[in-house]
């Protein structure tokens, strides 16, 4: 191992435990997708492991790639071939890692997507509801207006929210409790209108969504897949920047802690959430 260098199969598993990933029951595998070099000095993160991420990647310089968002899922066409076989090219020529964490980074209770969504809106989280008790369920800092809390949405996420259901909120019906699980969690629903809530908060919508909203009384508030889950991978970066959360050496080990934005030209392509640690 050099000076600023961390074994490739260490960090993997550092993350792994950090994580809880062997708990949850998932469609792709976590942790190390694909295989680089053993020594890892430079990270990018992102949510997806899309083309863009990975051009960025070898742009940097990067030895690792890190998203919630990898490959391998559960009942896709397995040929590596089309847009498949150029992201694997590009990893394996230029003996790139690709580490990626599903669940395990969407249900952390401090660094999850759900605790990321519920700090960044100031929402409380008094339980927990679904598969690996991944949605969550709790209160706004105050009682707001369904419009309000849509404004609030818009400004925290940067895009305007899908609202289905308001035309049940009339006389001053305020926000009182919410639920929440960010990216593809429309199945949820049923299950957040049993728990009483007002509102149910997840990046997707499907149709039966609609008519549930519109006869329960629940609202349902479709915020975006990508724009919910970019807490997770931040989280994570904030992580490794901290020498008291990360453990004596961790971020020493790895190098410099030091995390900073994409070029623009990166930003664009990845949404802004892409990072690069050094």
């Amino acid at each position: 191992m050099k000076k600023d260098g961390m074994q490739r199969d260490a960090l993997t598993r550092y993350l792994d435990d950090l994580l809880g990933a062997a708990e949850y029951r998932d469609y792709c595998p976590n942790g190390l997708q694909v295989e680089g070099r053993a020594e890892v000095r430079r990270v990018v993160c992102g949510v997806s492991a899309c083309q863009a991420l990975l051009d960025a990647a070898v742009a940097r310089g990067a030895d690792a790639v890190l998203v919630h968002h990898g490959w391998f899922w559960r009942g896709e066409d397995g040929r590596v071939t089309g847009v498949r076989k150029a992201r694997l090219q590009t990893l394996l020529k230029h003996d790139i890692s690709l580490i990626a964490y599903h669940l395990p980074l969407d249900g952390h209770p401090e660094l999850g997507n759900n605790a990321g969504l519920a700090a960044r809106l100031g929402w409380s989280i008094e339980g927990r509801f679904g598969d690996d008790k991944l949605g969550c369920h709790g209160r706004p800092a105050a009682p707001l207006p369904l419009a309000a809390l849509s404004e609030a949405l818009a400004v925290g996420l940067g895009r305007a929210p899908l609202v289905v259901g308001a035309e049940a909120w009339t006389d001053g019906r305020k926000v009182e409790r919410i639920a929440w699980c960010t990216g593809g969690a429309q199945g949820y629903f049923e299950q957040a209108v049993a728990l009483g809530v007002d509102v149910f908060v997840t990046g997707e919508i499907s149709e039966y969504n609609v008519h549930l909203a519109r006869e329960s009384g629940v609202a349902f508030v479709s915020a975006g897949h990508h724009a919910t889950e970019r807490f997770g991978v931040q989280a994570l970066a904030s992580q490794w920047c901290s020498s008291s959360a990360s453990g004596p050496g961790f971020t020493r080990r790895l190098g410099s802690t030091v995390w900073r934005a994409c070029s623009s030209a990166a930003r664009a392509l990845t949404e802004k959430e892409s990072l690069i640690f050094q």
